[in-house]
Formats: C-alpha cells, sequence, structure tokens
C-alpha cells in the first residue's frame, strides 16, 4: 500500500514483540525504518517475532518489504548516547519524519516490596528514554516543520495496575508528555499523540500466570489478547498522513477492556 513511502521512521525497542511488528509493517508500507534497540538481532529474527508471536516464523525475503530496515544498538537512557545516534541517521537519511518510543520495562512488586533500584530502572528506560529521544529527533522536526511523534503509553497508566507502581507511573507520565508536547509542537507541524495498548501477546505477558489471562479474556468483550500486529497497525495510521489532523490524543486498543 506504501502509505509510508518516503519517512524516515525511528522505532525504539524494536527488537521483538510490538517493535519488530512496527518495523516490518513500517517497510512493508514504504518507509525507511531504523530500528533501535539496547539488543542487536539480525533482521531474520526481527521480521520472524511479528507474523504469530507463538506461531510458525516466515524469512524476511518473505515479508515483501518496499522500504528498509537498519539497525542501531542505542541505550535510550544514556542522552549523548541518543544524540550522537540521532545524528548519524540525520548524517544518513537528512531527516526524520517519524519517532515511536515504544521501548519499555516492567520490573514488578507491590509498593512495600519495591526496590529503589526496581523504581529507578523503570523509570529511566519508559520515562528519561522518551525524554532523551523526543529531545534530539525533535529539534530536526522543528527544522522541517513536519512530524509525528507517537508514545507508546498503557491502559496502566490510565487506570493503575496491582504490583506496577514505576510502570504504571511510567505510563501516566507519557500521557502529560504528550499532551505538553503537542502544544508546544503543533504549531511547528509537529503531531504527537499517545497509544495506550491493553493486554498484548508480547514477552512481557509470557510471565504472566494462565489464570491471570482468562480472568483478562472473560473480561474483555473481543474476548482475545492484543497482537502485536494490532498496535503496529495503529502506529502506522498515526505515522502516515491519514491522521494529518489527530494530535494529542491518547487511542486505547485494548479490546474493550475498560469499557
Amino acid at each position: 500500500m506504501d502509505r509510508l513511502k518516503g519517512k524516515v521512521c525511528i522505532i525504539t525497542g524494536a527488537s521483538g514483540g510490538i517493535g519488530a511488528c512496527a518495523a516490518v509493517k513500517f517497510a512493508k508500507e514504504g518507509a525507511t525504518v531504523y530500528a533501535l534497540d539496547i539488543k542487536q538481532r539480525d533482521l531474520i529474527e526481527l521480521c520472524q517475532k511479528c507474523s504469530d508471536y507463538k506461531g510458525k516464523c516466515s524469512g524476511l525475503e518473505k515479508e515483501k518489504l518496499s522500504g528498509m530496515i537498519h539497525q542501531k544498538t542505542v541505550d535510550i537512557t544514556k542522552f549523548e548516547m541518543v544524540e550522537k545516534v540521532v545524528a548519524e541517521i540525520i548524517a544518513e537519511s537528512k531527516k526524520i519524519d517519524v519517532l515511536v518510543n515504544n521501548a519499555g520495562i516492567v520490573q514488578d512488586a507491590t509498593l512495600l516490596k519495591m526496590t529503589e533500584a526496581q523504581f529507578d530502572a523503570v523509570i529511566n528506560v519508559n520515562l528519561k528514554g522518551v525524554f532523551n529521544m523526543t529531545k534530539h529527533v525533535a529539534r530536526y522536526m522543528v527544522e522541517a516543520q513536519t512530524g509525528s511523534i507517537i508514545n507508546t503509553s498503557s491502559i496502566v497508566g490510565v487506570f493503575g495496575n496491582y504490583g506496577q507502581t514505576n510502570y504504571a507511573a511510567t505510563k501516566a507520565g507519557l500521557i502529560g508528555m504528550t499532551k505538553t508536547w503537542a502544544r508546544e509542537l503543533g504549531k511547528k507541524g509537529i503531531r504527537v499523540n499517545a497509544v495506550a495498548p491493553g493486554f498484548t501477546r508480547t514477552e512481557m505477558i509470557e510471565k504472566v500466570p494462565e489464570k491471570v489471562i482468562n480472568m483478562l479474556l472473560e473480561k474483555t468483550p473481543l474476548t482475545r489478547l492484543g497482537k502485536p500486529e494490532d498496535i503496529a497497525n495503529l502506529y502506522a495510521f498515526l505515522a502516515s498522513d491519514e491522521s494529518s489532523f489527530i494530535t494529542s490524543q491518547v487511542i486505547g486498543i485494548d479490546g474493550g477492556l475498560v469499557l
């Protein structure tokens, strides 16, 4: 369909799960994709994480990508490292049209059991990492007077969740960042939106007990968990010109779990 043809897109946390699926989706739509992650995996493995997270794998050559995927290793919690990588991307591609702040981690514990190290680790990746990426990318978007920034929040950031003080705080913080940046950058032609997924079949959810999964399914009107493709499809829409009049929104994608 090539909805993203000619666009240069950065996706963080792109070595697996939703990020990997988004990288392939964007490349299918014609984008030049920079898949950033602290972990390095080959493109075949990146692709294999997409089509069916728990199913059979297909090789990258079968994906019929009309765009390109470039991988770069970066620790988004490191301000100067992020600045350097973003500058490299600009040197290579001359512009950045889309930033998807997808990277995130969990280190769950109840308030009384959570350690300072657990709290700080999640804050550093999920919140400071997004600040670092957006700070360095946005100035190039301002120069170009165009761009789309997509922040990955969560329904947990809206409603909270047992045992996720740190994670919920970061995802709520991303909503605040989204609203603020939409105000600050809108006159520069830059749109900023947040996506709030529900429970999605990725590595993060594989440790959740089956009885908890079944309980979630009972409460979800669409009677299934999300798939990485579901989130990737929404990213692609918000990255495309089809969403050119949408900004400052927090879009839930949870199968109706929080009706």
